[in-house]
């Protein structure tokens, strides 16, 4: 394959260059070198800033990649013209975690159409064609908060208490199937009740604490607080915290960062979360695998952990934290 002509972005860019590579599975090539584009779908948030040093880390290691990371600003739109742009440019593949499944399939699309290489990191878009998605099984992760909060509300068959549940983006696949697992477990509890019909805190912190603290003011009795990544649980625990009642509460997450949710865990603000690792450095390294010439799977899922007060002092010993 060609070397692409690198054209100038007017987002956020990395680049990674060197002249001489190894390439997998055969010999040292001469100026060989791969333009690889990362659409990401916002930078601000803790876990998608360490899926952003995760990918730098991996493509550190491989001096024949120029890597552009482009910011899609959490907006649909911008996101998609970083697409089209990453198009223009002709990189020898796309590495994307788009913002909604919906909004970014047709421009997932427009970059196969154009024998672009799309691997699909961490939210999938409502089309197949791509060559590979990676990241971690949502619905599994799920499952597992949905068994953890059984267990902490009394056990199967006699679990009960009164539950918030705060959504990621609601035109997020992550989201839903997030919510689907963790209602395989929980629906079979007659005692437990639901308190909020689909509330969406956008991943965020301060829509979580938003939603909670007007759960509070109307629910008199919480026991279990369901975020779907760990800033919102968190801002659900301050806004509980903020009137007093964060004892009477059971707080869990998803995200697993050692230096935010195994941190909560740890302290004592949240009682668990749930390891999501960030696809960033698998994702290169399965891109360039396939730019080599190697076959590979359609789905590769990343593994999970359920992090408890447990075994968090040892995931940040081991994290140097």
């Amino acid at each position: 394959m060609k070397r692409r002509e690198f054209l100038g972005l007017t987002a956020l860019t990395t680049m990674l260059t060197a002249t001489t590579v190894l390439m997998p599975g055969s010999a040292v090539a001469e100026d060989k070198k791969w333009t690889i584009g990362f659409s990401q779908v916002t930078t601000i948030e803790p876990w998608r800033a360490q899926f952003n040093k995760d990918i730098l880390a991996e493509a550190a290691k491989h001096p024949n990649v120029n890597l552009i990371i482009t910011d899609g600003e959490d907006k649909t739109e911008k996101q998609v013209a970083d697409v089209e742009n990453l198009i223009q440019q002709e990189v020898d593949a796309l590495l994307i975690s788009p913002k909604e499944s919906a909004g970014l399939t047709g421009v997932v699309q427009k970059a196969i159409e154009a024998k672009i290489p799309v691997f699909v990191l961490d939210r999938n878009v409502e089309t197949k064609d791509f060559t590979q998605f990676v990241g971690g099984d949502n619905k599994l992760i799920g499952r597992a908060a949905g068994e953890y909060a059984v267990e902490l509300l009394g056990g199967k068959g006699k679990a009960a208490g009164n539950v918030v549940e705060i959504w990621g983006g609601m035109g997020t696949q992550a989201a839903h199937d997030r919510h689907d697992g963790f209602h395989e477990f929980t629906d079979k509890e007659p005692g437990i009740k639901y308190l909020l019909d689909k509330q969406s805190g956008d991943w965020k912190q301060d829509q979580a604490y938003n939603i909670m603290a007007t759960a509070l003011r109307n629910n008199e009795k919480i026991d279990l607080v369901y975020g779907h990544n760990d800033p919102m649980a968190y801002g659900a625990y301050l806004a509980a915290k903020d009137v007093g009642r964060e004892k009477d509460i059971k707080f869990i997450g998803i995200d697993g960062l050692p230096n935010e949710g195994v941190q909560l865990v740890n302290k004592g603000e949240l009682s668990a979360t749930f390891l999501y690792a960030t696809p960033g450095a698998e994702g290169l390294r399965q891109a360039l695998k396939f730019l080599g010439g190697e076959k590979v799977e359609k789905t590769v899922i990343l593994p999970t952990l359920t992090i408890t007060k447990e075994n968090a002092p040892q995931i940040l010993k081991d994290n140097g934290l």
